[in-house]
């Protein structure tokens, strides 16, 4: 019989603890620049000795060439044992630690006037703007201007709150009418009075129902087009022109000119006043030619340069200073020089890892996207005495200026298949290729996924159709049925613009 008692175990193990300093470099390497700025900005207002590098104060500092500065890689054992700055068994910490170069690089060079501390920026007038309308505000904008009972003015608002961003109602009517205490009558007719409402479609259940909506406001209840989307909306999907001209009776010609109608609609009305603020992309590196070679500029545009400040290590030596008070200032001082080391370690990664790439793609920067070359992160973090991780944070979310255009740095890694002369080419050049070919196509006469394959294959890009098949869906580019467009007719020209982007 088995009893339950306590025992103690010594087990051995190791396992990787990251300190702070650590946490801190790993962090601070994934920021793109308008995020590190931001960073710097709160650890300026948060530790009082780091100060700002303003035009008035004189920059007379030197290189930082101290051991702790020359880290490759966060995993280095070195790296760990230079940011160990706070060690219980120590008497004094601050002692042991090497300001000497930080000083004379970083070191706030003396007293700045009133005038010159006290400058503020004046406000920006974008700062002042309100904030873009939303679908729910110009619903509810138009609800206040109608002439309703009050019931169905409540009904009407608990409507406008169940629409999604695309504005179509997610919400069963009784779970609205139970949620808001109103009747479903009171509902259905509030139902009806959304719909009425700019964007045309909005308040719709469904996607039959939402083009239903725009078409009636359009054209009223009679007309082909909504008889079309009635009845034959999975056949208009499968752009099945010549059944549907059969089944309805209708001259081919009618119907075609109504399938134009139907894909000028919009199936997803709300978006119009849901757009997503535009993303501003601000490149972290500039790649120049300089002659016949390529230089790495880091963009340090409006970055904040670092000092330490004079006055806070002057209250270290002064007498009348409460050890609480200079054991505050040390602490502070650690975490300042730290983080400027991780800093300046980020520059350094940074550009190491650039100047890789221009190596490897040299042709690109010459001719463009025909000539990338396929590469990938292990090779370049190799190359470089580095992590993979490492590499792998120093491109994440920043962007580079090349001679041909502004690219994502992740856009330079891809895997490679087989090109022309048996070499290696980027995925990403044979995915342009494949939409190349599919843009060219004939409407009436799509290639087939096996069809694609060949031709490819025959330019020297080695694929199978499996491969082409993955590939055309990461384009999001239909199958041969749905671009098919039976029947050559002289409106068929006006469908082949979108076929690709048909919103059935």
């Amino acid at each position: 019989m088995a009893f339950l008692e306590q025992r103690l175990n010594v087990k051995l193990n190791q396992k990787q603890i990251l300190t702070p300093s650590l946490v801190q470099m790993v962090s601070v390497l994934t920021l793109n620049k308008q995020e590190i700025s931001e960073l710097i900005s709160q650890e300026l207002m948060q530790n009082p000795v780091l100060e700002e590098l303003t035009e008035e104060t004189n920059d007379t500092g030197e290189e930082i060439h101290s051991k702790e500065d020359r880290i490759t890689d966060p995993s280095d054992k070195e790296i760990i044992d230079a940011t160990s700055l706070h060690n219980d068994e120590l008497s004094d910490p601050f002692e042991q630690i090497d300001y000497g170069n930080f000083f004379d690089e970083y070191l706030d060079p003396g007293y700045r006037t009133q005038a010159s501390s006290e400058l503020t920026e004046n406000r920006s007038f974008e700062n002042s703007l309100t904030k873009p309308i939303n679908l729910y505000d110009h619903l509810q904008w138009q609800l206040n201007l109608s002439v309703l009972p009050t019931r169905i003015v409540r009904a009407a608002a608990s409507v406008i709150g169940n629409l999604n961003e695309d504005g179509y109602l997610t919400a069963n009517l009784e779970e609205i009418s139970v949620s808001g205490k109103h009747t479903v009558q009171e509902i259905l007719e509030a139902l009806k009075i959304v719909q009425s409402f700019d964007p045309s479609g909005v308040g719709a259940r469904n996607l039959k129902e939402c083009l239903l909506i725009q078409l009636e406001h359009l054209q009223g209840n009679q007309s082909t087009a909504k008889e079309i989307v009635e009845k034959h909306l999975k056949q208009l999907q499968k752009s099945q022109y010549p059944e549907i001209s059969r089944s309805l009776r209708k001259p081919l010609k009618l119907v075609l000119a109504d399938v134009s109608i139907i894909k000028g609609l919009d199936p997803r009305p709300g978006q119009r006043y849901n757009k997503q603020t535009t993303r501003v992309v601000e490149p972290d590196v500039f790649i120049v030619k300089a002659e016949n070679d390529y230089s790495v500029i880091l963009n340090e545009d409006d970055m904040p340069q670092l000092r330490l400040s004079r006055t806070y290590r002057k209250m270290i030596k002064q007498e009348d200073s409460s050890r609480e008070v200079k054991n505050y200032i040390k602490d502070r001082y650690s975490s300042a020089m730290q983080f400027i080391k991780n800093i300046e370690q980020r520059k350094r990664t940074i550009i190491q890892v650039c100047e890789s790439i221009v190596q490897r793609q040299v042709a690109f920067l010459d001719s463009g996207l025909d000539h990338l070359r396929p590469m990938m992160i292990k090779e370049l973090a190799d190359e470089i005495g580095v992590h993979s991780s490492t590499v792998s944070r120093a491109v994440a979310n920043k962007y580079c200026h090349t001679p041909q255009g502004v690219y994502e740095l992740r856009y330079f890694f891809s895997e490679a298949v087989r090109g022309p002369a048996g070499n290696l080419i980027p995925l990403i050049v044979g995915k342009r290729k494949l939409k190349e070919l599919i843009d060219q196509e004939d409407p009436t006469k799509p290639l087939t996924d096996e069809q694609l394959t060949n031709i490819l294959n025959e330019k020297g890009i080695m694929v199978t159709r499996r491969s082409v098949a993955k590939y055309r869906e990461d384009l999001k580019i239909p199958s041969i049925h749905q671009r098919r467009i039976k029947n050559d007719h002289s409106l068929v020209p006006k469908l082949v613009q979108s076929k690709n982007k048909s919103i059935i």
